[in-house]
C-alpha cells in the first residue's frame, strides 16, 4: 500500500475503525515497514482474562513486532482512560515510534485533545453508583447532574452517565467544569499520521460472524468458563462484547447458538455505534476503505 511507504519511520501512527475492520493487521504491516511498537487502544483488550474474546494478537503477531498494553489488567481493575493515557506516555517517552491502534474513540480523543486530570473515584462512591443505576436506572443519574454537564454528556451511554455522576458525587464539580480545565495534549493530531479505517455495514457484518465463529472454535468459551466462579455484570472486564451471552451459555439460560446469535448482534450494533462516532468526531482523520486493506 502506497500510504504506508508515505509515512515516515519517525512519526507516531494512530489507528482508529470499527471491530473486526483490520486495524491490527495494519498496524503490523507499518510496524515491520518502517519499526514501532503497537500500542492498544481498545478499553478491553487490556483485560487479562480475555485474549480469544476480544482477539488480542496473537503468539505469532507479537513475534512480528513488540506490543504494549495488551492483557496486562486484572479482571476486576476499574482501568480508565487515565490509566491509558499514563501508560502511552511513559512509551512515548521511552522514544519508540507509538502505533497506536484500536476502536475506544475515548482514548484517541483524550490523547489527541487532553484529559482533565480527575481524581479518581473511591471504591465507595463507585459502589454507591453502582446500586443507584441498578435500582433506579440512567434518569436518576442524570437528574443529580448539573445543567452543562447534562447538555454535553452522551445521555445514550450509561457508563458516560455513571462516570459523569461519580465525579460530581466525589469532587462536588461538574464533568463540564473539569473537561474545561483540560491540560495540553499528550500527542496533538497534527504532530501524528491519523488513519482511520472505515468498513461499509455489509462487508462488516460477514467478517464480525466469521470472527465470533472462529473466537468460539480458538476457546472465547473457555476463556468465559474460567471467568464464571467470579463473574460479576459490574467488572469492567464484563463489557467484553459476547462475554454475557457466553456466560449465559454456560449457565443454562441460552444455548450455544443462541448465545452465538446474540452476542454476533451485539458486536454488529457496538460496531455501529463506533462508526457514528468516528464520523462525528474524527473529521481530521485520512479515511482508508477496509475493503481495501
Amino acid at each position: 500500500m502506497r500510504l504506508i511507504d508515505d509515512i515516515p519511520d519517525d512519526r507516531p501512527v494512530l489507528i482508529a475503525g470499527p471491530t473486526a475492520s483490520g486495524k491490527s493487521a495494519l498496524a503490523l504491516r507499518i510496524a515491520e515497514a518502517g519499526g514501532g511498537v503497537i500500542v492498544n487502544a481498545d478499553a478491553i483488550q487490556v483485560f487479562a482474562c480475555w485474549r480469544v474474546l476480544t482477539a488480542r494478537p496473537g503468539p505469532e503477531d507479537l513475534a512480528r513486532a513488540p506490543h504494549a498494553l495488551y492483557g496486562h489488567v486484572p479482571c476486576d481493575f476499574a482501568y480508565s482512560v487515565g490509566h491509558w493515557l499514563r501508560e502511552v506516555a511513559d512509551i512515548v517517552h521511552q522514544g519508540a515510534r507509538p502505533i497506536i491502534v484500536g476502536g475506544t474513540g475515548l482514548y484517541f480523543r483524550a490523547l489527541t485533545e487532553g484529559l482533565a486530570d480527575i481524581p479518581a473515584t473511591p471504591p465507595e462512591i463507585r459502589a454507591e453508583a453502582d446500586a443507584l443505576m441498578r435500582d433506579r436506572g440512567v434518569p436518576a443519574l442524570l437528574a443529580a447532574l448539573d445543567p452543562d454537564t447534562a447538555a454535553r454528556i452522551d445521555r445514550q451511554n450509561p457508563m458516560r452517565v455513571q462516570r459523569a455522576w461519580e465525579v460530581q458525587r466525589n469532587t462536588g464539580r461538574g464533568l463540564a467544569s473539569w473537561q474545561d480545565d483540560t491540560p495540553p495534549p499528550l500527542l496533538p493530531l497534527d504532530r501524528a499520521t491519523p488513519l482511520l479505517v472505515e468498513a461499509g455495514k455489509e462487508w462488516l457484518n460477514a467478517r464480525i460472524a466469521r470472527r465470533f465463529d472462529a473466537m468460539l472454535a480458538q476457546g472465547a468459551l473457555d476463556e468465559a468458563r474460567a471467568l464464571l466462579p467470579r463473574w460479576d455484570p459490574a467488572l469492567p472486564a464484563a463489557k467484553a462484547i459476547g462475554a454475557p451471552e457466553l456466560v449465559a451459555h454456560l449457565r443454562g439460560e441460552l444455548s450455544l447458538d443462541e448465545a452465538r446469535e446474540a452476542a454476533t448482534i451485539a458486536t454488529r450494533q457496538f460496531a455501529k455505534r463506533q462508526r457514528t462516532w468516528f464520523r462525528a468526531r474524527m473529521g481530521g482523520w485520512t479515511r482508508i476503505a477496509a475493503q481495501n486493506l
